[in-house]
């Protein structure tokens, strides 16, 4: 048998895999399936969940990767998210890592896809199905809610310069469960580059705050806080209200407590 990752590769069922994750999501993920044991490296951003983490060695970040020390640890498997980490590390690790098991899941009921991969490539496939049960029962409630008014807003994820997310992200699919949309931007840059496109930089203008109902600041990548949301919205003049960025960004495990959070967001849809 045989598992199929985001880019079609075929990965076969290994129950002694040493696995290296490069993503904070992905690394809570398998640690909620049982496989914490398995992980012998971890960025410095896989916080979650802290007591398993813990004992697990850090290798960088999710696109500084240490390569020696990843090639020290003689992992057999690398878990990597093609928004997350750079190709060019990827590359160079595969040369020293057998298995390279890439990821890309892009709206809520990916992770279902995404825990299934992951449950079938290290053997942890009840731990899967149990958790994919629970997903679609977390799920089922959030679409019985009854849908709030439409709104379009502006999620940023970064200040200095100012960045966001388009249509074709987890985050905007997330939004649209309850109705939320993203306006449409045009990359300043002029860059043609996937990741400019799917993460446009912002360029505040009367015509863009015409656009909108109100923005969104996330608490990660960036820090955003009250004070920054307070700042903006005596700028715009449209509300502005920080949302946990962990909660509508992070895939895998995580998003079992986003679905319940989307669920909150829906019954306070009044706050636009």
């Amino acid at each position: 048998m045989h598992f199929t990752d985001a880019l079609g590769t075929p990965h076969r069922p290994d129950p002694a895999a040493r696995i290296v994750s490069l993503v904070p999501s992905i690394t809570e993920l398998l640690c909620e399936l049982g496989l914490a044991g398995q992980l012998v490296g971890r960025t410095g951003f896989c916080i979650h969940p802290a007591d398993q983490v813990a004992a697990i060695a850090k290798i960088g970040g999710t696109k500084d990767v240490n390569l020696e020390k990843i090639r020290k640890l003689a992992p057999t498997h690398l878990v990597v998210n093609i928004d997350e980490n750079e190709k060019p590390t990827v590359e160079a690790l595969a040369q020293c890592v057998p298995n390279i098991v890439v990821t890309h899941p892009l709206a809520p009921r990916d992770n279902l896809a995404l825990a299934r991969l992951m449950g079938g490539i290290f053997c942890a496939d009840d731990k899967a199905a149990a958790w994919c049960a629970a997903f679609e029962e977390e799920y089922a409630a959030l679409r019985a809610l009854p849908k709030g008014r439409p709104a379009t807003l502006l999620y940023c994820i970064w200040k200095d310069p100012w960045m966001s997310v388009s249509a074709d992200t987890y985050i905007a699919r997330m939004m649209a469960e309850i109705g939320w949309s993203v306006p449409q931007l045009d990359d300043p840059s002029g860059s043609a580059a996937r990741y400019a496109t799917r993460y446009p930089l912002v360029t505040w203008s009367d015509e863009l705050v015409a656009r909108i109902d109100g923005v969104l600041l996330s608490t990660e990548p960036y820090r955003f806080t009250d004070v920054h949301a307070d700042a903006l919205e005596k700028q715009i003049g449209k509300p502005v209200h920080v949302i946990d960025g962990e909660m509508m960004s992070w895939y895998g495990s995580r998003s079992l407590a986003g679905l319940r959070y989307l669920r909150a967001l829906a019954q306070s849809a009044s706050m636009f």
